[in-house]
């Protein structure tokens, strides 16, 4: 037998006894879901956001306690098969692509990451639930077994409840197919919160060496603060910000602080290119009139997670004569004059 035949098997029997006593397991062909036994009513749910520093301190103290520690930040310059860091589980390739015992970090990781990928609607606008720049917490850890996978989840879950969001919500669901990418496979599960796909976990390994066996289970910072709050998606990003300007707009001057606090300044390759890309989104009028308040509440946001940097007011002044140097003029999206 295959490992694509072995693993499957094992995942789905490690889940059976891992969840079989509080949740329903069942498997129609491929198919494989986990549901409560007891599920709870959205209606019946108490809705308190915390703070983000707040919401990942109690994840990283669960997941603490069942002896999984939390991990420092990746730097957002990456400079190996992608410019810029993009999840968290790039802590782990030398273990996965390379096949060598070690790895960049390992833990309980909230990691600010930059994705031109996120989902468009028709009018090339972001939809609700993705954005440039967030912060994608995960566990990403080594393990020896599935069995160890699967633990994991279960602790994800756990932390999840003490932060609001309690099991008897989630549906665990996916599919026993393995899929390749270059050196690496994987089996994907997906978690939903009353029927909204917010996380995922994934079972990985060296395609040359099977005992090189990963797991990486996670969610975004935003979208987990989102099913907490129920609220509209822009306002739980932004705040109050969200209801005077366009979400392209905060979304550029959200990812450009986090750029620009990471050391990248404008080139005209790499990642300084990534940084010029952001900041064409930014109107020159907007700039000349001033970003501080914008840029002060994002660095606000990844300094909570982590991040380190130059203070608002410099890098207010490194976006705003950025935009400025650039020749073309883009209408304002602000939405209203006066308050």
């Amino acid at each position: 037998m295959t490992v694509a035949d072995v693993l499957p098997a094992e995942l789905l029997e490690a889940a059976r006894e891992r969840f079989a006593a509080n949740w329903q397991v069942s498997l129609a062909g491929q198919r494989f879901v986990v549901r409560p036994q007891s599920p709870l009513p959205s209606g019946q749910v108490q809705r308190i956001v915390p703070e983000p520093r707040q919401l990942l301190n109690a994840m990283a103290s669960t997941f603490a306690t069942r002896g999984v520690p939390a991990a420092g930040l990746l730097p957002i310059r990456w400079g190996r098969d992608t410019d810029l860091t993009i999840s968290a589980v790039q802590a782990l390739d030398p273990w996965l692509k390379d096949g060598i015992n070690r790895v960049w970090r390992e833990g309980f990781l909230p990691q600010p990451v930059v994705r031109f990928t996120g989902e468009r609607d028709a009018q090339g606008h972001l939809k609700e639930g993705y954005l440039t720049s967030f912060c994608n917490v995960s566990c990403v850890q080594r393990i020896a077994s599935v069995a160890d996978h699967v633990r994991l989840l279960d602790i994800w879950i756990e932390a999840l409840s003490a932060i609001g969001i309690h099991a008897r919500r989630l549906t665990i669901q996916g599919d026993l197919v393995c899929w390749q990418r270059g050196p690496v496979s994987g089996i994907t599960w997906f978690i939903t919160c009353d029927s909204a796909v917010f996380a995922d976990a994934v079972l990985l390994w060296h395609n040359d060496n099977p005992l090189s066996m990963a797991t990486d289970i996670g969610s975004g910072l935003e979208r987990i603060r989102w099913i907490l709050s129920r609220a509209n998606w822009a306002e739980t990003t932004f705040g109050p910000a969200a209801r005077r300007f366009d979400t392209e707009l905060l979304d550029a001057v959200r990812t450009a602080t986090l750029l620009v606090m990471a050391g990248i300044r404008p080139s005209a390759s790499g990642t300084g290119s990534a940084l010029r890309r952001v900041l064409r989104s930014i109107p020159s009028d907007m700039a000349a009139a001033g970003l501080g308040r914008l840029v002060r509440a994002q660095r606000a946001y990844w300094t909570a997670i982590g991040m380190t940097g130059p203070d608002w007011p410099q890098l207010a002044t490194l976006v705003e004569d950025e935009v400025l140097a650039m020749t073309a003029t883009r209408p304002t999206y602000a939405r209203n004059v006066c308050p």
